[in-house]
């Protein structure tokens, strides 16, 4: 068996695929071999008995389509995964449920039409968790396959860790990109709320759910990114010229919810990135973490409970226990609960931002979940350390930090979560892109 585990950054696989040098159908042969031979291993797909001839019958509709390289679309037959809650015409919509799929019938997903448009070709769909919450599916991690990949995204981030595709979307209602991302050792973005559009995706938590993405590295997410978020825009003036961002970290009870291994990895990527000429605030943050995560626990109960309503009640047996409880839970939450969840985050939004104004902040820094990912494949890890970007709705990304024992050792991966303004999603992805390699051991700026 190969290893688990293989490089495919996107921009030169995408770079090679336009010009030809890497033969689309050899690539897509290559890609399927490594399926057959991975996958009962890492169950990161969804079964397709004929994915290698539809492959195939894609790709030849591609290149005779664009047979001039020069005219080729960025995302030239480029293979996508797509977590199973993305419609994608084609393709059955299950959720990681046992419901009928004809019940999450529509229209192809806009993101997925963008990426199409763009020239990327659909590996499959991944697997998610059940309805993209707690109770979880049948992906390992590829880094040590007795550990979770993270949720609700897991086959996303496996299939990306993987090497099977070098793009995959997910979605983030809690922390199901970034901690996911963390855990398989890649890069996960999350952007503005809303940023990409949702429609086309089945909804957990309308108010906060958020289409994100997978690559290899940051490069890669910034060339998904331009292609997938409304009103891209360059980059600012500073980031695009290589100034190292300020950076905040929250002192204080949010960070106190990072485990002890976690919390020390967390505090060696700080002394890292503060030898390597970045500077480093410690500001006070979050210090209502506690009603802010209640908050959005009512938020995202309440909204899961109302789109699953009349499902529920027709399908209530096939439904997994941590879906039903979450349903019941919403259904107790008072209208004026939800109605102060929603209204919070704007305020937790102001107040994040009012800090880095104050400040001088471009970006905030955290871990981006509590330890790496832990023990079993029953349940996915906690996304308390998301929580808040995620329910402010402002951008964040995770970055591949090094691992437990060390890369070469074959540890378990350490990711850095970096946060940015609202709408700043360019400068946050240029900014990444300067500090992933500082993050390397041996790495300076220059």
């Amino acid at each position: 068996m190969p290893p688990l585990t293989a490089s495919l950054p996107l921009r030169p696989t995408a770079a090679a695929l336009r010009c030809g040098s890497l033969p689309l159908r050899q690539h897509i042969d290559a890609q399927c071999d490594r399926l057959q031979a991975l996958e009962p291993a890492i169950r990161a797909l969804l079964p397709e008995p004929e994915r290698r001839r539809r492959l195939h019958r894609e790709a030849e509709a591609l290149l005779q389509r664009y047979p001039d390289p020069e005219a080729r679309p960025p995302l030239f037959g480029v293979l996508v995964g797509l977590k199973d809650i993305f419609r994608a015409d084609g393709f059955p919509t299950r959720a990681g449920s046992a419901l009928p799929p004809e019940l999450f019938g529509g229209p192809e997903a806009a993101s997925v039409a963008r990426l199409r448009r763009a020239g990327a070709l659909v590996l499959g769909k991944t697997v998610t968790t059940e309805f993209a919450y707690f109770d979880p599916g049948p992906t390992a991690n590829p880094h040590e396959t007795a550990h979770t990949p993270g949720g609700s995204s897991s086959g996303s981030a496996a299939a990306v860790a993987a090497g099977y595709g070098p793009l995959a979307l997910g979605s983030q209602t809690v922390g199901s990109v970034i901690r996911p991302a963390a855990f398989c050792g890649v890069v996960g973005f999350k952007p503005t709320y809303a940023r990409i559009p949702i429609d086309g995706v089945l909804p957990f938590s309308a108010s906060v759910d958020h289409v994100g993405l997978f690559t290899q590295d940051a490069a890669g997410a910034a060339l998904a990114a331009s292609l997938l978020c409304d009103g891209w825009q360059p980059p600012l003036a500073e980031a695009a010229a290589g100034r190292l961002p300020v950076l905040a970290v929250p002192d204080g009870p949010y960070l106190d919810q990072a485990a002890p291994e976690g919390r020390r990895a967390f505090d060696d990527h700080v002394a890292r990135l503060e030898s390597r000429g970045c500077v480093v605030h410690r500001l006070p943050a979050l210090s209502d973490i506690a009603e802010v995560t209640q908050r959005h626990r009512n938020l995202v109960a309440a909204e899961f409970a109302a789109v699953h309503d009349a499902w529920f009640r027709d399908y209530g047996s096939l439904y997994r226990p941590h879906s039903a409880m979450l349903i019941e839970r919403g259904r107790a939450v008072a209208g004026a609960d939800l109605a102060a969840a929603r209204a919070g985050r704007a305020q937790l939004r102001s107040q994040l931002q009012a800090s880095m104004e104050e400040r001088g902040i471009d970006l905030w820094i955290c871990p981006a979940a509590p330890g790496p990912a832990p023990a079993g494949l029953g349940a996915t890890g906690d996304p308390a350390l998301n929580l808040p970007w995620t329910h402010a709705g402002l951008p964040a990304l995770t970055l591949p930090a090094g691992a437990t024992a060390g890369a070469a050792a074959g540890g378990l991966p350490l990711g850095l979560q970096i946060v940015g303004r609202f709408r700043a999603d360019e400068a946050l992805l240029a900014w990444a892109q300067l500090l992933e390699p500082l993050l390397a051991p041996g790495q300076a700026h220059p």
